[in-house]
Parts: C-alpha cells; structure tokens; sequence
C-alpha cells in the first residue's frame, strides 16, 4: 500500500534485524522513486487534459507506473510482515478499517452535520513542524512563467514545482497565506486559493518534465511514513492536491485514487476540517473537483480502455474511497445556503447503468457494514436512477402480496379470480372523494396491488386513462377552495394544510395515500405544495413501530415560512432586523391568534406566552417559535393523518435514498421543459411529422415564451411537469381532428392526447392554439 499499513511489532529478540531491513528497505525505495521518477507517463497539455483527454496514456506507460507502486508495495510489505497478502482494503492507519461517517447507514437517516465539533477535536494537536521559508509571490511566479515561455528556458519554473510538490511541508510553505499562524480551525484554512489557482492554471501549459516532477513529488508525499494523527499542514496539502488539475487524465489514475484512499481514511476529525475548508473554494474549483471524482468512478466502472488500469480485483478499494471523498464535498456543499453547485450536479450518470438493484439489496441485506454500495451515498444516483429503484421495488411488492393472495384463495378451496391480482377501485362521479375515501379504506390491504378504476355507470376499461382521470378529478376537487381541507396562498401559488380542528381526520389520509398510489403507479400529479411538505414526508422516512412517536415534525425555518406565507414571512424577517426597541413598538407576546370558520382563537407559543412580552432579546425564539407553529403544531393531526395514508402505500427503505425535492420531482414531475425533446418523442395519428400542420406546429410551440410552453403540457396532460424519465415518457400523440378548422383543438388529458385541426397556415393554427391552451379550465364532460 501507499500508505503504512499497520504491521506487528517485532520482539526483543528480532529488533535489531528488523530495524537494519527497514533502513535497507528505506534505501531500496528511495532508489525506486529516482529511478521511477524518469519513467513517469506523460502528461498531456491544457488542450487535452480535460474530460476530452481520456484516450490518451498508453498502456506501456500506464504499467510502467502501475509496476513502480507494486514494487513499493511489494516492499513495504516484506519490512512489516513477509506473510501477510497485499491489501486491497482501506489500509489500517488510525481509524482507517472504520468507514468515516460519510457512509451514512441511512437506514437510521443519518445526516452529516457539521455544525458541532466532534469529540476528537477536543484531543491534544500534535505538534506542527516548522515549515520552510518560502518568499515567492503571484506576481514572481507569474513573471517567471513569461519570462519561460519567452525564452523557452523553463528552469526557474521547473525547480519551483518540483521544490513546491517534494513533500506535503513544501507545499504548505509555498501555499500557506502565513507560515507562523497554526490556522488549526475550521473558519479559515489559512490556504492562499489565488496562487494555488494561478498555480494549477499554469501548470498544463509547461513543458512535460514539469508536470512529472510535479507528479513525483506527490509521490513522495504519499510515501512518507505517517506515525501518529495527521497535522493541519498535512489536511491543507489533502485539500491542495485535490484541486491539481492533472488528475483529470487516466494516465495519473493511480496516483489519484492513492491519495483518494488516504482521505477517505482519515479520521472524523479531520474530515470535519476539510468539509469546512472544502466549502470556501470557489464555484467553479469546487465543481471541477466534483467532475472529477464523478469521472473517475466513471471510468473505473467502464474504462474507454481497460488496459490502462490493473485488474478491478487488485483496486476494489478505488470506488469505495473516491466516492467517500465525493461525500466530503457533498456535505460541505450541503452546509451552505444556497449550495455551491446543485445537489443534481452530484448525480453519476454511469450509474443508470449498473445493476441497481443488486447495489440496492447488497444495501438492504448488509446495511452500512464494510460491504460498499452506492446506496449507502444516494446523493450520487440520479432521480431517474432511484426511481427504477422505487418502481422495482413496487412491482416486487405488488407481484409478492398479489401471489399471497392467489396463495389464500387456493389453500381455501376458492376459484381463483383475475380481480384478486388488482388494487380495484369503483367510484361515482357524483360521490367521487366519499367513494375513494371508503374503497381505499375498506381495501386497505391491496394498496400495494397494480391499481384499476371503475365508474359506475360507465363501460370503460382501465388500461392508464381511467386511473388517470380518476387522479386528476379527485385531485381538483379536493384541493378545492371551498372544500376546506388545504388553503391556496396566491403570493406563493401554492397549498398548504388548513388548520381547522375536525372530529375526522381521514380525508387527509385519503390524500396522503393517493400521493402514494401516484408514485407507486408512476403517475404525476398536479399537486402545488411546497418543498417543506416534502421534507416532513421523510420525517421520519421510515414509519416508526411506536405509535406514540411524533411524525411530520421537521426543523423549519424562516425560509420555509417564505416560500408558503411570503409576507407573513417578510413581516417576521422585519422584526427580527428591526433596530428600535421592540417591545415598546411592537406590543407583542408570546402569543398568536387564528381565525377558524370566523371565529378567533389565541394559542401560547409556550407557558404563559400571554404575559411574556417579545423583546430584542428573545425576537428569535419568538419567529422560531411563532415558525414552528404554522408549519408543525398547528397542523399536526392534519400532517399526521396524511403522512401515514402516504406511507400505508410506499412503505419502503427505498424512500431513505431520497432527498424532499426528488420526492416532489417523483410526485408532480420536473419543471424543466425541453419541447424539443418531446418534438422527437411525439407520436402522430392521422398526421406524418412532415405535414404542413405538422410542421406550422412545432416552428409555433418552439417560438412560445415558456409560460405559454407550460399551459400547452397542461392543456394536454393534465400537468406542466414533466416525468422523471423526461419528455419521453409523457407518450405525447397528436391526432388529426376531422372538424371544422374553425375549431379548437380539443385535448384528452387522460391520454396526452391533442386532437388538431388541419389549420390551413400558421397565423391560425396560432391564434387557436393559444385561446384553446389559455382557456382551458374544466373538464368538457362536466
């Protein structure tokens, strides 16, 4: 290994000999890496160094590297213990054979958090070693770099990379803002970020005997024996190195996941420092080291090349630490608000590709054991990724309780029946949300069957379009206004809990599990709440055994509030920012009042909130409290009821690998449109794709401002989000309408279906389709 691996101590009797091969050995490496330094695989220039560059790096180079790490190893493992086979697991330093925290068992959902110091950072610091002088400045590098490329002499530039990458104390004194501070906390990493920009910027624009020095120094850091718990100045030359653009190229791969794996084994500790440190590097450095951790699992899943790399079977270790290093950054990205980059830029596409499910068992079967899976880190699979997951793992639950059915019916004597296999609804149009509130409860042990609907009085077979229309008309009407259940806030154009007391809470149930049933099923609903509706969905994600514990109840905050109440919100962010004396001006307590079918109702925000009057002391437990009022307490049994409906029917550990927006975006769909993208997925009815009308279509929908672009998916899907699995999977059809051009078109929601008019040019064909898609509402069989 390139790290000290641990190896047992010798006895009384063999101390001597040992120590006299370990200084051989000492010697033989240090003759390996000069020799081996010569023979380091080019490095290719700024031109291909990027993603771009992943043909390069021949095979003969490649092993030439891969035969210098082996006889290191080789080495090392004979001064520790001659017998021992090599490892191909994290190696054994301190803490190294504990996973660090980031793979999260999220069975037990937990969280990374970062804002309290973690008992080891209370242990003594080992001491810093004194650090070379270092006196080059930006403005000296930069002029060395000019003067090189003018003259072509490159070794004043030369020396300084190869002086600068010798050893992590080098690095520390030539990128260390101050060499006397100790920079031993969180707040500042005490690392100069302008010069180790200017630095790596430069660096794939110098000659290649440049970047092989810098690639042996790195080298020789990573081989340096560590005896105890790691220094800040080592954490800082981690945190460096990760930024070093070469490790973009395959050729230095295993360099790079050597360093990965010494991260990844570092200590909780000292992962606390670099998510804290990681999160002051800019955008555009934080992004390029994400790519290139995501490239580098990328690669190492399906090589362009396979013969770049050793077997899979020698490096086992390389996926596991590369994305406990990416976890490190998605922890520091998740600490900031808003995040660096968005949490979907974390997302691997190559993992659309593995067997998910198998990652997915090995997960539910071993759990956050030493076994890796990428389900123990699901911020790196992709929401069209986890929704095959989700489906899968359905379809398993709906095959398995219909089977046990069938089992029941048989072992009594009974003629089995088709319909035992289907979750079967039937309804009235006129009793719609009374006959779905008592068939799903009446059938509560079929939730997880494959869903069919029936309307009384009505010859139709459900093959999707009656279980869609059922969707959307239940939807409307409960959402509706005058319904009571959910009131809509048009500052914010969303729902939210109404707060009403009730005897009843069981139509809350209902919507809870047809959110459920819409998931399960994969259909999308047009429901508006809010994210903070989601994050209570998944508090807890995973139905607790004890009834008595709390559910629904999340930590909220005033950005939560906004995004509901937006000038509630606003009135309480002016509270707290107010430089007056608040008790005098305001005149408020602890206490809040609530209009309840016209009659006012007070609630203490806590004991005696009436007599406590809010002060420029406590204003901040006053909104916190006045916060998780509105969105927790006041609407708990109300929550409570539709958090268990959801979970009757999506019950399942699959949920833990979701954040709250991917369990909106699995409801309601995405709202990133791409007509384009549905142009090429359309099917066609009475029309070719190159008919007049056809064509009059796409060059009007393609020029419509995106609001008009949102009401045409509406017009004709019910819905202007889009599925996961993107446009493609609306199966979008355009049939020909044999009427009167001086018709509208006509839309089957049920189907995503346009019927169209064969306009005679595009002025008309135009103007209807925007009166149609803009009036709209209602449904014509009402």
């Amino acid at each position: 290994e390139l790290s000290q691996g641990s190896a047992a101590a010798p006895s009384a009797e063999e101390g001597g000999e040992e120590e006299e091969e370990e200084e051989d050995g000492e010697k033989e490496k240090e003759k390996e890496i000069e020799k081996e330094g010569e023979k380091l695989p080019p490095i290719p220039s700024a031109s291909t160094a990027a993603a771009g560059g992943l043909e390069e790096g021949a095979k003969n180079q490649f092993s030439t590297f891969s035969n210098f790490i082996t006889t290191v190893n080789q080495k090392k493992e004979g001064i520790g213990n001659r017998n021992s086979p090599p490892q191909l697991v994290i190696p054994n330093i301190k803490n190294g054979r504990d996973l660090p925290p980031l793979s999260l068992d999220v069975r037990q959902k937990q969280r990374l958090s970062m804002d309290t110091s973690p008992q080891e950072l209370k242990a003594p610091l080992p001491p810093e070693p004194s650090l070379p002088v270092r006196t080059k400045t930006v403005k000296d590098f930069q002029d060395d770099m000019e003067k090189s490329k003018a003259s072509g002499d490159w070794k004043a530039v030369h020396n300084f990379y190869s002086t600068t990458f010798d050893s992590f104390l080098e690095i520390n004194a030539a990128f260390k803002r101050d060499t006397n501070s100790p920079f031993n906390t969180i707040e500042d990493s005490g690392i100069d970020a302008k010069f180790v920009n200017v630095v790596y910027d430069a660096l794939l624009n110098t000659p290649q005997d440049v970047q092989k020095s810098v690639l042996k120094g790195i080298i020789n850091g990573l081989l340096q024996e560590w005896t105890g718990p790691r220094t800040k100045d080592d954490l800082r030359a981690y945190c460096i190195l990760l930024q070093n653009p070469q490790f973009s190229n395959t050729s230095t791969y295993v360099i790079y996941a050597h360093l990965l794996r010494q991260i990844a084994a570092l200590t909780e500790a000292d992962h606390h420092f670099l998510v804290h440190w990681s999160k002051k590097i800019s955008q555009k450095r934080f992004k390029q080291v994400v790519d290139r951790l995501l490239q580098f699992i990328s690669l190492r899943l399906f090589p362009a090349k396979p013969e770049e790399f050793p077997p899979m079977v020698k490096c086992t270790w390389w996926i596991p630490s590369a994305t406990k290093v990416l976890a490190l950054f998605n922890a520091a990205n998740s600490l900031i608000s808003p995040p660096i980059i968005s949490y979907t830029d974390f997302y691997n596409s190559t993992l659309d590709h593995i067997d998910l499910m198998e990652e997915y068992h090995n997960w539910q079967c071993y759990g956050n054991s030493h076994r890796f899976s990428f389900c123990q880190y699901p911020f790196i699979i992709s929401i069209a990724a986890k929704k095959v997951i989700i489906q899968r793992d359905s379809e398993q639950q709906m095959i398995s309780i219909a089977r046990q059915s069938l089992v029941d019916k048989v072992s009594r004597r009974q003629k089995p029946d088709m319909n035992m296999l289907f979750l079967n609804v039937k309804v009235r149009r006129t009793h719609l949300v009374s006959d779905s509130l008592d068939e799903l409860a009446r059938k509560k042990a079929d939730l997880k069957k494959k869903l069919k609907v029936t309307f009384v009085g009505e010859a139709g077979l459900d093959m999707g379009g009656l279980t869609k229309e059922w969707f959307l008309l239940l939807i409307r009407q409960i959402f509706h206004p005058d319904y009571g259940m959910f009131t809509y806030h048009k500052d914010s154009q969303c729902h939210w809990f109404s707060s009403f007391k009730c005897d009843n809470y069981s139509e809350f149930r209902l919507v809870g599990a047809l959110m459920g049933l819409a998931v399960y099923n994969s259909i999308t609903l047009d429901i508006r709440f809010p994210p903070c509706c989601y994050k209570k969905l998944l508090s807890p994600p995973i139905v607790p055994c004890d009834h008595n514990t709390l559910v629904g109840i999340c930590g909220v905050t005033l950005d939560d509030l906004f995004q509901i109440m937006p000038e509630l919100a606003h009135g309480l962010s002016e509270l707290l920012s107010y430089e007056g004396n608040v008790e005098e001006d305001f005149y408020s307590t602890f206490q809040v009042f609530q209009e309840e079918f016209g009659v006012i109702r007070s609630y203490n925000l806590k004991p005696n909130g009436d007599k406590i009057p809010v002060t420029n002391r406590n204003r901040k437990e006053y909104v916190q409290l006045y916060v998780d009022f509105l969105l927790n307490k006041s609407i708990y049994k109300q929550f409570a009821a539709f958090y268990y409906g959801f979970h009757s029917v999506c019950a399942s550990y699959a949920l833990l690998l979701l954040r709250p927006e991917e369990v909106e975006i699995l409801v309601c769909g995405s709202p990133e449109l791409d007509m384009s993208a549905l142009q090429r997925s359309t099917q066609y009815e009475g029309y070719q794709k190159t008919d007049l009308t056809i064509r009059y279509f796409w060059d009007v929908v393609l020029g419509f401002s995106l609001d008009l672009q949102k009401k045409l998916l509406h017009f004709a899907t019910g819905s202007d989000r889009v599925p996961v699995g993107g446009m493609a999977d609306l199966n979008f059809k355009i049939s020909k309408s044999e009427t009167s051009t001086n018709w509208l078109p006509v839309a089957h929601t049920c189907f995503n279906q346009l019927c169209l008019p064969p306009y005679k040019n595009k002025k008309e064909l135009k103007q209807k389709l925007i009166i149609g898609i803009s009036n709209a509402e209602g449904f014509g069989l009402e």
